[in-house]
């Protein structure tokens, strides 16, 4: 994928003295009093912001926050609490500017935050008359946010159609690299873990990998819709007995190449979803009727372990079980602890599989760990991202 790079554009001095306006995701998690609760994104962004910086450039810094209403600027749809979490960062203050899209005040080594661009009418819909003057602020625009990536709007996209130069801030580089090498160039075997309650939200996510994937395991719901498929008893589990058949069919896909999704021999089932609920393991055939399976068993965990040990590239979407209660918890931690101690590049996303990640400690030993959720999920669906359409766009002149 051939984009620019901000990165390039530093080294190069072609960053000294211009105006360059950097696209962040810095929508983090606040508490009800407005305090921020997990500061990932901000601090995933600070390296771009001090490139830029250290280039010798006037920068101005913006994302949305939440949802706000267009037009409609309310306190806690500011960026306050972000500029101040910045200033920390940063070692400098960083002032929040308000109604910013008609001019900004900064000079080269100066930083600004621009307040919630979301607020801006036209941003959402991507406003041409709103990227035109946005572009208009700066001579090098940069995007940096992989998690609004899936999204055309006037900071992801219109401005990088209209500014001087629209290129790739170190994290979205990142972002594609990674990408680039678990799913355009991988090394084989490339085994994929798409977890989740229901297989209607990722059925085109995994009809896209059974094209490619020579190892597809499926985990939580999604699992018990896949052992229907297979024959077998669940009990009272979540599953969707209407998607039977496209599970049979992406079994199918992967069996035509060789390739297999591997069905669960043992569970672990409880009578109840609780954080009490005792928990038994179970052959896969000997599901009773009133069990919940709430996590693939030990003999299933060891064998999926083996194969992520084996692999050349591991894709990682989504617990395998109910991880958040210790009892069910075996077989993610099994898979997590297997793709810690394999040779394989891995890459990991979404936020249940940040929440596993951080739980067992392994976010060293994983290849690249994705800050984008919905963006993430679209790559793996074999569809092009808006912010990569452009930026490859621009590239191409």
């Amino acid at each position: 994928m051939h984009i620019l790079r901000f990165s390039d554009l530093c080294a190069q001095g072609q960053a000294r003295g211009q105006r360059v306006f950097i696209r962040a995701d810095l929508n983090v998690p606040q508490d009800d009093a407005g305090r921020i609760t997990e500061d990932t994104r901000i601090r995933a962004s600070v390296p771009c912001i001090q490139m830029a910086l250290e280039a010798g450039a006037a920068v101005m810094v913006t994302s949305h926050l939440g949802r706000p209403t267009e037009g409609e600027f309310k306190p806690e749809d500011s960026l306050a609490p972000v500029a101040q979490r910045l200033s920390e960062l940063l070692g400098r203050e960083v002032p929040l500017v308000a109604d910013w899209v008609d001019g900004v005040q900064v000079q080269p080594g100066q930083v600004v935050l621009l307040e919630n661009c979301r607020v801006n009418k036209g941003e959402k819909k991507n406003n041409p008359e709103l990227a035109k003057k946005m572009a208009q602020l700066c001579d090098i625009y940069v995007n940096d946010a992989f998690g609004t990536a899936h999204r055309a709007e006037g900071t992801t996209y219109g401005i990088a159609e209209y500014a001087k130069v629209a290129c790739a801030g170190p994290l979205l580089a990142a972002e594609i690299d990674a990408i680039q090498t678990a799913l355009a160039n991988p090394k084989r075997p490339l085994v994929a873990i798409v977890a989740g309650s229901k297989v209607s939200t990722k059925l085109t996510i995994l009809q896209s990998l059974s094209k490619n994937v020579d190892g597809l395991v499926v985990g939580g719901g999604i699992a018990n819709t896949f052992m229907l498929a297979a024959g077998l008893p669940i009990g009272k589990s979540l599953a969707e007995p209407d998607l039977v058949n496209e599970a049979k069919a992406v079994i199918a896909a992967m069996a035509a190449r060789g390739a297999e999704v591997p069905i669960p021999t043992d569970v672990v089932v409880a009578k109840a979803f609780a954080a009490d609920a005792p928990a038994t393991v179970k052959k896969a055939s000997e599901v009773a009727e009133d069990d919940l399976i709430l996590d693939i068993g030990p003999e299933t965990a060891a064998k999926l372990a083996a194969q992520l040990k084996a692999a050349g590239t591991i894709v990682w979407n989504g617990p395998v079980g109910v991880f958040e209660f210790d009892q069910f918890a075996g077989g993610t931690k099994a898979i997590a602890q297997a793709i810690a101690e394999s040779s394989a590049f891995s890459i990991a996303g979404g936020g249940d599989t940040l929440a596993a990640i951080a739980k067992y400690g392994i976010e060293k030993d994983v290849g690249y760990i994705s800050t984008g959720g919905g963006a993430f999920l679209e790559v793996l669906e074999g569809k092009t991202l808006p912010a990569f359409e452009i930026l490859q766009k621009r590239a191409a002149g």
